[in-house]
């Protein structure tokens, strides 16, 4: 997805054109932010620790799906700490002399956020590791046989990554973090309190049976919850009583082509095709792709992770294929005899 692109309704992803939106909805504080109890609590101890012994807290790696709070959270630290917050990211950081000079600007203290940290070139990684355990960067002068390595001392600061893919980051960089957090998805219960909460910030009178039915079409995520709270507000205003109340949020959701399960156009496309062409599979990735007519990478990441978790894809070593779920949720009768879905599945 391009800066330029917009996002499906259900897409996770953080685009620029929603950046206000959401900076507008986040918490503030580490009591403010809602689920990810687990992290939370360990985080305000390490935070709490280092206040104690007057010393920036050690390095901060979070990780999990898109959307579900890493960066709200590298705020909340900075605020917590009342420390500056330096913001970049991997793919903004392609040499080495770009991660020095943001390394050699940075106060006592300051909190620096390394979005998508997984996808640093390996020059800037480098230097990382000898930043973030020793605090100097080797900065090269001259070039050739008479290139001399200075060293320049850093003040403690401490670094707080984001990662969607943690498996991709070298064992020498994770190991340099203190603190590693791991984000799940959310309950219905604590994506209820988000919308709750994100609809007071909004002013907006939201009945809770409107907001249970977002939280429960929201796939596990704040980041789409909020959104299409949103978009149920924008319906209810322009072709509602601008009340937000459960039939509101149905009819605006119906237009969004969000269904009960959280599914959205591209989804049950996939899952028509694979049913409906491929009698349920098995059939490869990129096959199934050019069925609904989109790119493999995007019905790879953005289709099939939510499909794979709700249970209503199988992927095997022979493709993908549709778990009877699949059928009941798109009202199809599953093939029957010596070639149905039973052996089929039998065979995985």
């Amino acid at each position: 997805m391009t800066e330029d692109d917009t996002p499906s309704v259900t897409s996770a992803e953080a685009v620029p054109p929603e950046r206000a939106a959401e900076a507008a909805l986040r918490p503030r504080r580490l009591d403010e932010f809602v689920g990810q109890q687990v992290v939370r609590d360990q985080l305000s101890l390490v935070l709490d620790a280092a206040a104690a012994r007057g010393r920036p807290p050690e390095h901060v790696l979070l990780s999990g799906p898109p959307g579900l709070g890493k960066t709200t959270l590298a705020m909340i630290i900075a605020a917590e700490l009342a420390a500056p917050l330096r913001i970049t990211s991997g793919p903004a950081v392609q040499h080495a002399g770009d991660l020095a000079a943001i390394l050699s600007s940075l106060d006592e203290g300051e909190v620096l956020f390394i979005d998508e940290i997984h996808r640093l070139a390996r020059p800037a990684e480098e230097m990382l590791y000898i930043a973030m355990e020793d605090f100097r960067v080797d900065v090269i002068v001259g070039k050739g046989v008479g290139a001399t390595s200075i060293p320049l001392d850093l003040p403690p600061f401490t670094v707080v990554g984001a990662t969607t893919r943690a498996g991709l980051l070298p064992a020498p960089l994770r190991d340099r973090f203190g603190f590693m957090g791991h984000l799940d998805f959310y309950g219905a219960d604590e994506l209820r309190e988000v919308v709750r909460r994100s609809a007071l910030r909004l002013e907006i009178e939201l009945e809770e049976a409107a907001g249970s039915e977002i939280a429960s079409r929201a796939r596990g995520t704040p980041r789409i919850a909020n959104r299409l709270l949103r978009r149920v507000r924008d319906w209810a205003q322009v072709r509602g009583t601008g009340r937000l109340d459960l039939d509101a949020a149905k009819e605006a959701l119906r237009v969004y082509e969000v269904d009960e399960r959280g599914l959205d156009r591209l989804d049950r496309a996939v899952l028509a095709a694979l049913c409906g062409r491929f009698a349920g599979g098995p059939v490869g990735l990129s096959t199934l792709a050019v069925a609904v007519g989109e790119e493999t990478e995007t019905v790879e990441t953005m289709v099939e992770p939510y499909l794979v978790r709700e249970g209503f894809l199988l992927r095997t070593p022979r493709g993908r294929a549709a778990a009877p779920s699949a059928w009941a949720h798109l009202g199809l009768e599953p093939p029957e005899g010596p070639g149905g879905i039973a052996p089929m599945l039998g065979r995985f």
